[in-house]
């Protein structure tokens, strides 16, 4: 008898632990929104993000925007394409939300270099032209390269924190639209992000990482100093 009451009040145990699972599964912390957030100490607001403004003060504009209306100028960089943001810091509305949008305009050529959105799966449409997508899968793939030449009025969807990039294979400008389900999805721009970085990557390090000789890195480094 003293066994089954041992063995009961097991049981129940185990039953209360499985039951209080879900609750500790939910008081998880949420996905950061910024790389980093230093702690205020002193400060009441302890939101992930931005803080909101009082309602009567909000207007009625805040759920609209016209920003990805016309895009900008495909020749003002050297990659041939021009990114329009639309993320809560252009579109205050989106605001605790968790979406954004950017419009990416190519000129024949262009391209939107090899990135990584390390808070965001991306969705994308090509409104017009024809973009190469290519998209890196981790070493859990074998590092594999996915692609596709994607055409207007064609989708594509990007997995969060993989690398990938566009790039116009057409004749004309090509432009396309992409939504995140992130107010702020960030960037990592790969090649700046090696050869661009402030305070740089040590050149012996990179030497040692990609097997090339000092004279490269510094050439390469020399390309991206003060950004794109």
């Amino acid at each position: 008898m003293e066994n089954c009451f041992k063995t009961l009040a097991v049981v129940v145990i185990v039953v209360l632990l499985l039951q209080q699972a879900p609750v500790l599964v939910r008081a998880t912390d949420a996905d950061p929104l910024q790389d980093f957030c230093v702690a205020d100490l002193d400060s009441e607001v302890t939101v992930n993000g931005h803080a909101c403004k009082p309602a009567s003060a909000a207007g009625d504009e805040f759920l609209f925007s016209s920003k990805i209306a016309t895009g900008g100028d495909v020749n003002a960089n050297p990659n041939g394409s021009n990114v329009t943001e639309l993320d809560v810091a252009e579109w205050p509305g989106v605001n605790t939300l968790g979406v954004s949008m950017n419009r990416v305009d190519f000129a024949p050529g262009g391209t939107n270099p090899p990135h990584i959105h390390p808070r965001a799966t991306e969705v994308g449409i090509v409104l017009r032209g024809e973009l190469l997508v290519g998209i890196i899968g981790t070493l859990d793939t074998g590092n594999r390269y996915y692609s596709k030449v994607v055409r207007a009025g064609e989708t594509f969807v990007i997995p969060r924190g993989l690398m990938h990039f566009q790039f116009n294979v057409g004749k004309t400008e090509a432009t396309m639209v992409v939504s995140f389900n992130s107010q702020n999805p960030g960037i990592v721009f790969v090649p700046l992000t090696l050869f661009g970085s402030n305070p740089p990557i040590p050149t012996p390090v990179l030497v040692k990482a990609l097997r090339v000789d000092a004279g490269v890195v510094e050439l390469l480094k020399s390309k991206f100093t003060g950004g794109y």
